[in-house]
């Protein structure tokens, strides 16, 4: 490889330069820090679309961020002509490749998802076995929060190579389902109005949003669904305990026996 067009483009390098790009640097990694540190907190006082737009403007503003920093600091550094600036990038981008084939890997992938946005901040995904809500998105990396408070760190490459579900894609719609299985003596008309409208009176339902009990022959008796939109997607974990907790009290109110554990006598 020819290094006279990388000497060049070093040699016009000053110590007062490489100050002024070191501060710029340092202002640039500052102010990323205190975008991820406080609009998150911001974000978490908010709730619905407001709360998912702030948390998606971290990424991107992070992004514009660097970008703006490299374009600034490079002329700093080097001459900005097309020889030098093809020298610089073309030695950086060799010396990444192999040394950093896998890092690299995520670096382009997460350049890619600010571009295309499969997920963002307030998603809930499940990948590989894991299930929570996007809460930051790194130039590498993905941050997980799962529904038992546990961190996931997954880098983007892992996640363009893994089949992922995505809740509510961008929204504040979540749908969630609850499901009792119960003897199959009974009238289905009754309980699937009597479940209808149990959805309907939980404090915790988006009753804008559909609706809808479904019901199905299994080996041990018939199975329920209940699914309907919790007012916050946060608030899952409750509303699907809600929901199961008023569907029990309605069979037993009508003197359905449940099948608490239907696999173990298929």
């Amino acid at each position: 490889m020819d290094t006279s067009g990388i000497k060049s483009a070093l040699s016009s390098i000053t110590v007062d330069a490489l100050l002024s790009a070191l501060l710029l640097v340092v202002a640039a990694s500052l102010l990323i820090f205190l975008i991820q540190k406080l609009v998150p907190v911001i974000a978490d006082r908010l709730s619905g679309k407001p709360r998912l737009y702030l948390l998606a403007s971290v990424p991107l503003l992070r992004l514009l961020i660097i970008i703006l920093t490299i374009i600034l600091v490079v002329p700093m550094l080097v001459e900005p002509s097309f020889e030098n600036m093809v020298a610089v990038f073309g030695a950086v981008g060799l010396a990444l490749g192999f040394a950093f084939k896998d890092y690299a890997t995520s670096l382009v992938a997460g350049i890619v998802t600010l571009y295309e946005m499969p997920y963002r901040p307030g998603d809930w995904i499940e990948v590989n076995g894991h299930y929570g809500e996007v809460r930051s998105i790194g130039t590498r990396t993905v941050d997980m929060v799962t529904l038992d408070d546990s961190v996931v760190v997954i880098p983007h490459g892992v996640l363009w190579n893994s089949l992922m579900a995505n809740g509510n894609d961008g929204t504040d719609n979540l749908m969630c389902v609850a499901e009792v299985f119960i003897d199959p003596n009974h009238d289905v008309d009754r309980m699937l109005n009597l479940f209808r409208n149990a959805i309907f009176t939980s404090p915790l339902t988006r009753t804008y949003q559909p609706v809808r009990v479904t019901v199905s022959a299994q080996k041990a008796g018939m199975q329920y669904r209940l699914k309907a939109y919790p007012i916050e997607p946060r608030e899952q974990v409750p509303f699907v305990s809600d929901l199961t907790a008023r569907a029990v009290a309605i069979c037993r109110e009508e003197g359905v026996p449940l099948i608490a554990l239907p696999w173990q006598n298929s």
